[in-house]
């Protein structure tokens, strides 16, 4: 059963409740599907009003921060040894790559890469407990979180809400099957700028790492023989 199909079986409070939890204990830095969720429970608003978009974006937007915020508090106090507890429990995301990844991130950027972490689900999962573990100070990482927070959450559920409102008027003789392809397409693209985006950074990482490197064609000085 796909994730909206499964959500039309329960209750809107629920609903509420599921994401942002679900949200908050991926900004807390569980691996969940907490973008999947938001948007399937804004798209589905779309079409039931009894699920109210306001409300589902604050709950979003609340568990975003509540969660970023308990990860940076664990993060603090964990420090190192909880990257490599973590490491041990999800390797696929908790990687010595994508930790080193993620810390040059925050080292180039500071508290615009919790910001801009938000946005990208690698990101997302490690922004709060990297943060704590870095050291940031909390003022910082509370003003980036919250905006961040509020951007992506509320941003993400107004924009899938009104896609989904706009298509299903427009798409009405073509019944909800064209309105799921539009839906879709819109995510589909919206997945891909964030793809390319992840990419040009990481080619720019890479291009940093290199440029710190001796290059092979640069002199090598020999001490001199006695």
């Amino acid at each position: 059963m796909h994730v909206q199909e499964w959500l039309e079986t329960v209750p809107a409070v629920s609903i509420y409740a599921l994401v942002g939890v679900v949200i908050g204990l991926e900004s807390l830095g569980i691996p969940l599907p907490g973008e999947i969720v938001l948007v399937s429970a804004a798209l589905l608003s779309s079409q039931h009003g009894e699920l109210n978009p306001v409300v589902l974006g604050i709950c979003a937007t609340a568990g975003a921060i509540i969660g970023d915020s308990i990860g940076y508090a664990i993060g603090r106090k964990g420090g190192r040894p909880l990257l490599a507890w973590l490491e041990r429990k999800f390797p696929k995301h908790f990687s010595a790559a994508n930790v080193g990844s993620a810390e040059q991130s925050f080292q180039k950027w500071g508290m615009w890469a919790v910001f801009f972490g938000r946005f990208v689900a690698l990101l997302r999962i490690f922004a709060g407990p990297l943060a704590g573990v870095l050291r940031m100070p909390y003022w910082k990482f509370l003003i980036a979180n919250v905006l961040g927070g509020i951007i992506w959450a509320g941003g993400t559920t107004a924009v899938i809400y009104y896609i989904g409102v706009v298509a299903e008027d427009w798409l009405k003789r073509f019944s909800y099957f064209g309105l799921a392809i539009a839906v879709l397409i819109g995510v589909g693209s919206m997945l891909l700028v964030k793809r390319r985006a992840k990419k040009a950074a990481a080619a720019r990482s890479s291009e940093e790492t290199g440029s710190g490197a001796p290059s092979a064609a640069d002199p090598v000085s020999v001490p001199a023989a006695d």
